[in-house]
């Protein structure tokens, strides 16, 4: 069993052990589905030596706009290291939207997503949403071809209501998508 999969197989079991205990428990993120905002972050320089920069898609599932501001990276293993993710993007209410934004390296503060990368997968996507609910932390597909592996990373997203400017931070987990293509 390679170490990338341990540890998302530990991170399961941690997250199954945290929702057995009752959704009052602090260190415990929201369920998926209390988000208003569905989002997915993009980069070529994930695939390639590359300075491309990220592009963020959004899709705010409220009945009033709502402003990006920010998302918080926390490092796992210390707490007090961030990344913040400057997004500064209003989505319609019911609708998507979308911007470009300079790189911010995303990789880092998170065993799971370390080993991953040094094992050779290619990051697709980071979003908060899965693509199979009931699989997530597994390898979710595995031909001759094609493999699909997911870790999971607890972020705050930081929005507002650009009408009232009344401000919002909402922790979730994120899931960072990659794949592996077989070389032929």
């Amino acid at each position: 069993m390679s170490k990338a999969t341990l540890c998302i197989l530990v991170a399961l079991a941690i997250a199954d052990s945290v929702i057995a205990q009752g959704a009052a428990t602090p260190a415990a993120p929201p369920a998926e589905s209390d988000s208003p905002i569905k989002y997915a972050i993009y980069s070529s320089a994930w695939g390639e030596k590359s300075n491309a920069g990220l592009r963020l898609v959004a899709q705010n599932q409220s009945e009033q706009p709502i402003k990006l501001n920010s998302i918080l990276f926390s490092d796992e293993n210390n707490p007090a290291i961030t990344t913040s993710l400057a997004i500064d993007l209003t989505v319609p209410a019911q609708a998507w939207a979308e911007t470009e934004m300079p790189y911010v390296d995303l990789l880092s503060g998170n065993q799971c997503i370390s080993d991953t990368m040094t094992e050779n997968w290619k990051l697709v996507e980071i979003s908060n949403y899965t693509l199979n609910p009931s699989v997530r932390g597994l390898i979710i597909e595995d031909t001759d071809s094609f493999r699909i592996y997911q870790c999971v990373r607890t972020v705050t997203l930081h929005w507002q209501d650009p009408v009232s400017g009344a401000s919002a931070e909402f922790t979730e987990w994120i899931m960072y998508h990659f794949e592996r293509r077989r070389e032929f």
